[in-house]
């Protein structure tokens, strides 16, 4: 995909959720987000391995406020409440996720879950959430391809 397509397709909220991170995209992604005013956030997961890591490095990488806790509820209040960096849509990026999703795989899949319930959360009031999970290999098969 380039520029234009990934503007169009990032704009449209009923489309938005987890996916595949498209190969060799990263660039026009980046364009994308930016055209259309949305805040692009990188998590580098190379380092994670465990919950307890992806959680931190998730409220580091996207600036949570001090109350975050650390767990699955928080996540999930956090990344539907966003109100210190309002935007009209987001774009996420879990870079480098293959340790993570191969060392906890029902940890990965839990946080692709509470990921998923945010984009369905923010498609009700129309703002596209999007979360694109840069993998290397086969271990995360399931996830979907944007389209």
């Amino acid at each position: 995909m380039n520029v234009p397509q990934f503007h169009i397709l990032l704009s449209r909220a009923e489309k938005a959720g987890p996916y595949r991170m498209p190969f060799a995209s990263d660039l026009a992604l980046e364009e994308a987000a930016e055209s259309l005013d949305y805040p692009l956030y990188r998590v580098n997961l190379a380092q994670v391995t465990n919950k307890e890591a992806f959680l931190d490095a998730v409220g580091k990488a996207l600036n949570f406020p001090d109350w975050y806790g650390h767990n699955w509820d928080a996540l999930a209040d956090c990344l539907t409440d966003l109100s210190w960096m309002a935007a009209d849509g987001y774009v996420i990026i879990l870079e480098h996720s293959d340790g993570f999703a191969e060392a906890a795989p029902t940890d990965f899949a839990m946080a692709l879950s509470v990921f998923q319930d945010a984009a369905d959360t923010w498609r009700e009031e129309g703002t596209p959430f999007w979360t694109l999970v840069g993998t290397a290999d086969d271990s995360t098969d399931w996830l979907q391809d944007m389209e």
